[in-house]
C-alpha cells in the first residue's frame, strides 16, 4: 500500500496501568488516556516499550488495542506496536492490530535471529507488502541490538515503505542525517524523536513530532513545546524542556533498581502517587517499587508542582 500516513507533534508512548493481580486496570488506563488527550497530544502509540509490549501475552496485547480504540473513538491517531522476534510472528501482530481498529504499525527490526542491513530492509519490505496499514520503523538498539541505518531509512521512506521513523537510538548525527535526508526527499516521513530529555533539540534537528514518555506524567509542558517549535519561540521551548527535564529525575533519585524496574517503574509510580494509576504493579518479573523509592519519586513530583 502507498503511505499517506503523516503525524507530527506530541504522540506519547502509552504506559499501562496492572491491578495488584496484574490484569489491565481499564478505569486507570482510561483516566491516563483522557488525560492525555484533554492536553492536547496529536496521537497515541500503544504497546511500545512503556507500553509493556514485550510482556504481554497476545491476549493481553489484544486487550489493549481494543480498549485504547474505544477509549480514543477517533479523536487522535492511535499507533500500535507490533513488536516481536521474527518478521511472520510482526505479521500476525500487525493483521491483528489492523482488524482491531489501529491507524498505523510500529515495528522493530527483528531481534532473535539477528540478521544484517539486507535482511532488515527485506523485513520492512515485507511488512508493507503484506500489512494494509502505515509502517513506522521503530530504531531502538539498546533492546533489538541493532542500529536502523538512516540511509536505509530514508530509502524506504522515499519509495514509499515506510510511513515514517520513531527513533529512540540515542544517535543525535544518525537522526540529524536522517531529518535532512527525508527533507530532500520532500518529507515522505514522519520523523519523530523518543528521546525526551533533548527534544528541543531534535526539534531544531527537523523532528516532526516527539514520543516522549514523561508525557504520561506531564503532557502539557509537551505539548507547549511543540506549540513553541511550530512558532519560532525556541527560548520557549528551551524553558520547557528545562523545566520537564527537572521532572525527569523520576528516573534518577532511586537506587538498586536496573532497567525496565527503573525507567517505566518510575512513570508507573509517579502515576500512582499523582492519582491517575490505582496502583505501581509492574508485570513479572518485575517487582513495583516500594519504600525510599517510592519517597524519592514523590519529592521530585511535590518539587516540580505536580502533587
Amino acid at each position: 500500500m502507498s503511505n499517506n500516513f503523516k503525524i507530527s507533534g506530541v504522540v506519547p508512548p502509552v504506559v499501562v496501568p496492572d491491578t495488584p493481580d496484574r490484569k489491565l486496570d481499564v478505569a486507570s488506563y482510561e483516566r491516563n488516556l483522557n488525560r492525555m488527550i484533554d492536553a492536547g497530544v496529536d496521537g497515541l502509540f500503544v504497546l511500545g516499550s512503556s507500553g509493556e509490549v514485550v510482556f504481554s501475552t497476545d491476549e493481553r496485547r489484544e486487550e489493549v488495542i481494543r480498549e485504547s480504540v474505544r477509549i480514543i473513538d477517533g479523536r487522535v491517531p492511535l499507533l500500535v506496536g507490533i513488536i516481536d522476534t521474527e518478521t511472520e510472528r510482526v505479521i500476525e501482530q500487525g493483521k491483528r492490530a489492523a482488524a482491531l481498529g489501529a491507524d498505523a504499525l510500529v515495528a522493530t527490526a527483528p531481534f532473535y535471529a539477528l540478521g544484517g542491513a539486507t535482511e532488515n530492509e527485506e523485513h520492512f519490505r515485507i511488512l508493507h507488502d503484506e500489512l494494509d496499514l502505515p509502517i513506522f520503523a521503530y530504531d531502538i538498539p539498546v533492546c533489538v541490538h541493532t542500529k536502523l541505518g538512516w540511509k536505509m531509512l530514508a530509502k524506504l521512506g522515499e519509495e514509499g515503505v515506510l510511513a515514517g521513523v520513531k527513533d529512540s537510538s540515542g544517535d543525535d548525527i544518525s537522526f540529524r542525517y536522517l531529518c535532512q535526508a527525508n527533507a530532500k526527499a520532500g518529507h515522505p516521513m514522519s520523523v519523530l524523536t523518543g528521546h525526551e530529555i533533548v527534544v528541543d533539540g531534535a526539534y531544531l534537528s527537523g523532528a516532526d513530532g516527539s514520543v516522549p514518555g514523561l508525557a504520561n506524567v506531564e503532557p502539557e509542558g509537551y505539548v507547549r513545546m511543540w506549540k513553541a517549535a511550530q512558532a519560532g519561540d525556541w527560548a520557549t521551548v528551551k524553558a520547557e524542556q528545562d523545566r520537564l527535564n527537572e521532572i525527569s529525575h523520576i528516573f534518577d533519585v532511586t537506587s538498586g533498581l536496573q532497567g525496565y524496574a527503573g525507567g517505566v517503574g518510575a512513570f508507573k509510580t509517579a502515576l500512582w502517587l499523582m492519582g491517575i494509576f490505582d496502583s505501581n504493579q509492574m508485570p513479572r518479573p518485575v517487582k513495583a517499587m516500594e519504600g525510599a523509592n517510592v519517597e524519592a519519586i514523590r519529592t521530585v513530583l511535590a518539587e516540580n508542582g505536580l502533587l
